[in-house]
């Protein structure tokens, strides 16, 4: 079977059909392999074959990232870590027209370097973030707005677990994937703070409050314990002192230590609480990666991605051009569906292809990332809008308001980084991870 629209039918619409009826993406992936393997399209079905593929997909010693990260950022959450970083923040930026706005921003950049998910800062920092903003006189659809923007920073700075698994599931360094997305990271940010910046100067809303370095000394030394966590994570892998899984577990005994010993705050019913926690998530994330694993050997064997290819080439031999036709769908996909299915179920087909339309896996990563962060805070089903609503008790028209605006320096920082690829590719080909 080479025919592009049967093969896509067979191998796509019982995704989305199953997606749609609530079936976990895992067994959707499995159950999706096993039927095409039956049909005779791709490899022909043996029990072996399946097994063999999970078993491969989960024997790397890069996943052991993910539990660790994972803990590392359900620690810092914990100990009361955010509470000294939002201080730092205000009194870093607060001078600035546009006030905690700026502040909201460059909390979840730092937030980001321990936690590394939009959800995470969406509900860990969320009702922080707000409740400062509303009580200085914000307006709460305005305060929600541009907490639920910034936290689409938290999965494109290192660490990330979407990132890990975009990856492994296309077999990328995922140290070189780290590192090259701390310049998107801040183009992000900074956009978001000069929209704010120029929304207050326009409104009258500008803020006139002093900058104290005194507060500024004191409160950078009670956040230093927690700003030195990013360092650690980014330095390390940077420098080649640890791979990403080294510098993952270095990251969550750093954790532990901080709760212990600097914040003595962390007892054995929270740790094991934590504990328990990550092993759940980790439970989940693997098993989607082990059946992703046989989806993507079944694509490969079947023809669909040559056959891709092919049709792609037809529309245009331009990698910008489709880069920027990914993107589209990618937004599209990340409206009504979670990151981590849209990764294993896009991945395994268009990883194969990238080299002969001209585009470097790693830019497609960094790309991909960032598109579907702006779906999670898009209408109608983007998981962050319904964190916000939890923590703000807002209506969602009123959350889905305020962040209207902010798409626009958000969808600019997507446009910028898919015309300029040496923006995402500096950082890594520096250290010489290109």
């Amino acid at each position: 079977m080479t025919d592009p629209i049967l093969l896509a039918v067979l191998f796509v619409v019982p995704l989305l059909v199953m997606y749609v009826f609530g079936v976990h993406v895992a067994f959707a992936l499995g159950l999706v392999s096993a039927l095409v393997m039956l049909l005779g399209v791709g490899p022909m079905w043996t029990v072996n074959t399946f097994a063999n593929q999970m078993y491969s997909s989960l024997n790397s010693f890069t996943l052991l990232a993910i539990p660790f990260f994972l803990f590392a950022g359900r620690m810092m959450n914990s100990i009361g870590l955010t509470d000294d970083i939002f201080d730092f923040a205000e009194a870093l930026v607060r001078p600035l027209p546009g006030g905690l706005g700026h502040v909201n921003v460059v909390v979840s950049i730092i937030f980001s370097g321990m936690s590394g998910a939009a959800v995470a800062d969406a509900a860990g920092l969320g009702s922080i973030e707000y409740e400062a903003m509303t009580s200085r006189g914000y307006d709460g659809s305005t305060a929600a707005g541009i907490t639920g923007a910034s936290s689409t920073i938290g999965p494109i700075i290192p660490p990330s677990i979407p990132i890990i698994v975009y990856g492994v599931t296309a077999q990328v360094s995922i140290g070189a994937l780290f590192l090259a997305g701390i310049v998107p990271g801040l183009v992000m940010g900074l956009g978001l703070m000069a929209f704010i910046t120029v929304g207050a100067l326009r409104s009258g809303t500008a803020s006139v409050e002093s900058f104290s370095l005194r507060e500024l000394f004191e409160s950078s030394v009670r956040a230093l314990p927690g700003l030195i966590a990013p360092a650690i994570i980014i330095g390390g892998i940077a420098t080649g002192l640890f791979t990403p899984t080294e510098a993952a577990a270095v990251a969550g005994i750093y954790a532990v230590a901080l709760g212990g010993l600097y914040y003595r705050n962390l007892d054995p019913s929270t740790l094991w609480s934590i504990l328990g926690d990550t092993f759940e998530d980790t439970a989940v994330l693997t098993l989607i990666i082990a059946f992703a694993n046989v989806y993507g050997f079944v694509l490969t064997i079947s023809g669909l991605p040559t056959v891709l290819t092919e049709q792609l080439l037809t529309i245009s031999s331009e990698p910008t051009v489709l880069l920027l036709l990914f993107a589209l769908f990618f937004l599209i996909l990340g409206t009504f569906m979670e990151t981590i299915a849209i990764i294993m179920i896009v991945v395994p087909i268009v990883a194969p292809i990238l080299p002969q339309i001209g585009i470097d896996p790693i830019h497609f990563g960094i790309v991909m990332m960032v598109a579907l962060m702006i779906g999670l805070i898009s209408p109608p089903f983007g998981v962050v809008l319904f964190a916000l609503e939890r923590v703000t008790d807002l209506d969602i028209e009123d959350i889905i308001r305020g962040i209207i605006p902010y798409y626009v320096p958000l969808l600019g920082a997507l446009v910028l980084l898919i015309l300029f690829p040496s923006a995402v590719l500096a950082v890594p080909r520096y250290f010489g991870l290109v």
